[in-house]
C-alpha cells in the first residue's frame, strides 16, 4: 500500500517530537532534516556554521552540556557525516531551490525544543501513542511540526513549476530568541524578495489561517552576575559584601521601573540565585531575566532603565555587576502585500474554514530579525499563523498539535509561495 503525503509527515513530526532538542543542540532534528533535504534533492544545503555569522550566537551551553546531547543525538542515529559539521552547537540549515529566473522566496521555519518534561499521563496523545519524548526536554511548542511543515512545502516546490529561488531556513535557537540573529547577520537572505515565517497554534484552532500576525513586542534577554565578598556569616558580617542582598535590592526596583505612556512593557526576573551555605555571606548571585515592549524604542527605554537599576543595586551593597546578553528580537509588522495574498490563498485551501486577515501576536519571536533584515533592503515579509487545536497551552506538559494543521500549514504556504513567484514583480 502506497504511504500517503500525510502518513510520512506525520512520521516525520512524531520522531522530531520524540527527540526534542533545546537551543543549539539540535543535532539529531539537524540530521534528520539533512536526511529529508537529501531525499527530496536540493540544489544547496548549507548545514551548521554555514548559516551562522561568526560571532553572533548567543545563549550557547557549556561544552560538557554540549557534548551530552551530542552524544545523545549520536545514540539514536545521528548520522556522523552531518554531527562532524555541528560541533560546538551549530546547528540548523539552509535549503535551496534554484529554478531560473524569478524572483527569491524563503520560508522560515524553527526547529529546538524545550528544556521541561512532558506529561506521560495516558490522556496525552503522544504518551498514549508512543511518541513521548525521549530527552527529557519536549517540543511543547510546535517547532517539531514547523520543521516538519517546512520539509512539507520544499517537496511540494520542488515537484511544482515554481519559477526562482526558494530558500527553507530551519531555524535552530528560537525559544531563546537566540537563532535568527546570527541566521539575519549571515547574508543568507540579503537576496530575498519575500520571506515567510510560521507557527502553529497560537490559540488559533484548527482550520483557521491567520495571514499576518503583528504586535510583535520586542525584547532583550539579559544575565547579571553580581559578584561580593565572603565572610563568616556570624564572625565577621561586616567583612563581608553581599552579593545576594545586590540581587535582591536590583530585583525589588526592576519591577519599580515606570511604564511608558507610548505603549505596553513588560520585565520579569525569571531564573535567579546565589548563595552556598546559611553562614556565609554569599558572593556570588545572579539573575536571568527580560524587558520587553511594544515596540523596539519601548523595549530599549526598559533595557536601558533595567540596567541603571542592576548596577546602582550592585554599588549600593559593595559589589560588581557583570551584564551580558542572553538573546533579543524587535518588533516587527507583516507586509500589506504579503498579507493580501496568503489570506487569498487560504480562503481556497482545503480545510481552512476561517480565513483570518491579521491578528496580534503579544508576545515575542525572533523571526523578527529575519524579517527586519529582508524589509530592510526592500524586501518583504509576513508572519502566518496556521491554526491548530491543542489541549494544553504553549509552553505546557500537555502542550501537542492536531495532526491534520500539518497538512493544512503545507497546503497554504506551498501555494502562498508560488502565487508571490507568479504575481509579485
Amino acid at each position: 500500500m502506497q504511504r500517503t503525503r500525510h502518513d510520512r509527515l506525520v512520521d516525520l513530526r512524531r520522531d522530531l517530537h520524540r527527540h526534542p532538542e533545546p537551543a543549539w543542540r539540535e543535532f539529531y532534528t539537524t540530521s534528520r532534516i539533512v536526511e529529508e533535504c537529501e531525499r527530496i534533492g536540493v540544489d544547496d544545503l548549507l548545514v551548521g556554521p554555514a548559516i551562522l555569522a561568526d560571532g553572533e550566537r548567543t545563549a550557547v551551553p557549556d561544552d560538557e552540556e554540549l557534548a551530552t546531547w551530542y552524544e545523545r543525538a549520536r545514540a539514536a542515529g545521528a548520522r556522523e557525516d552531518v554531527l562532524g559539521k555541528l560541533e560546538g552547537g551549530y546547528t540548523g540549515a539552509i535549503a535551496v531551490l534554484e529554478r531560473g529566473e524569478g524572483p527569491t522566496v524563503a520560508l522560515r521555519v524553527d526547529i529546538d525544543g524545550l528544556l521541561r518534561e512532558e506529561s506521560d499521563s495516558e490522556a496525552h496523545v503522544p504518551a498514549k501513542e508512543g511518541f513521548r519524548s525521549e530527552t527529557g526536554a519536549m517540543h511543547a511548542c510546535g517547532h517539531d511540526s514547523h520543521a516538519t511543515i517546512g520539509i512539507g512545502v520544499l517537496e511540494a516546490v520542488a515537484e511544482s513549476d515554481f519559477q526562482g529561488t526558494f530558500k527553507v531556513v530551519f531555524q535552530p535557537g528560537e525559544e531563546m530568541v537566540a537563532g535568527a540573529k546570527p541566521i539575519a547577520e549571515s547574508g543568507h537572505l540579503d537576496d530575498v524578495d519575500y520571506l515567510l515565517a510560521t507557527h502553529i497554534g497560537l490559540d488559533h484552532p484548527t482550520g483557521e489561517v491567520v495571514a499576518g500576525i503583528d504586535d510583535f513586542l520586542a525584547v532583550h534577554h539579559f544575565r547579571a552576575d553580581f559578584s561580593g565578598e565572603p565572610a563568616h556569616a556570624g564572625a565577621d558580617p561586616q567583612e563581608g559584601k553581599n552579593a545576594v542582598q545586590a540581587m535582591a535590592a536590583a530585583i525589588q526596583n526592576l519591577y519599580a521601573i515606570p511604564r511608558h505612556d507610548d505603549g505596553p512593557t513588560r520585565i520579569n526576573a525569571g531564573m535567579v540565585g546565589g548563595g552556598s551555605a546559611t553562614n556565609i555571606i554569599p558572593e556570588a548571585a545572579f539573575i536571568e531575566g527580560e524587558v520587553r515592549g511594544q515596540t523596539t524604542a519601548l523595549m530599549e527605554y526598559m533595557r536601558e532603565r533595567a540596567e541603571q537599576v542592576v548596577e546602582s543595586a550592585a554599588e549600593m551593597h559593595g559589589c560588581s555587576v557583570d551584564l551580558s546578553t542572553v538573546g533579543g528580537a524587535p518588533s516587527a509588522t507583516s507586509d500589506a502585500e504579503l498579507v493580501e495574498i496568503v489570506h487569498e490563498v487560504s480562503t481556497e485551501v482545503e480545510g481552512v474554514d476561517t480565513p483570518t486577515e491579521r491578528d496580534g501576536l503579544g508576545g515575542s519571536e525572533d523571526a523578527t530579525y529575519l524579517m527586519h533584515r529582508v524589509q530592510e533592503r526592500g524586501g518583504h515579509a509576513a508572519y502566518v499563523c496556521i491554526g491548530t487545536d491543542h489541549p494544553g497551552g504553549h509552553h505546557t506538559a500537555t502542550f501537542d498539535v492536531d495532526e491534520r494543521s500539518i497538512d493544512i500549514g503545507v497546503d497554504v504556504l506551498t501555494e502562498s509561495v508560488l502565487r508571490i513567484a507568479q504575481e509579485t514583480p
